[in-house]
């Protein structure tokens, strides 16, 4: 039961974390009419996707990005992704 409890009690924790980023995740087509603001990385990670989401919206946020797309991603071994950044 106490098992059961802790990973409720971290699946709420990491989807409040996630929710809390200043960055927001946007897609092709909404990118459309944003001016880009450069681009961020993060690579070497063996974790899930919405880890390197959140750390792609600290690194956007970091930078002073409202927005970010993810442009690459791909897992050879350890996750890398690439995101353009939007102001």
């Amino acid at each position: 039961m106490n098992v059961k409890t802790t990973l409720a009690a971290l699946s709420v924790l990491s989807a409040l974390s996630f929710g809390a980023s200043a960055a927001d995740l946007v897609t092709n087509e909404q990118a459309q009419n944003l001016q880009s603001a450069g681009t961020v990385s993060v690579s070497g990670l063996d974790s899930s996707p919405m880890t390197i989401r959140q750390a792609l919206s600290d690194k956007a946020d970091a930078q002073g990005a409202s927005k970010y797309r993810i442009i690459e991603a791909y897992n050879n071994g350890n996750y890398h992704a690439t995101a353009e950044l939007y102001k």
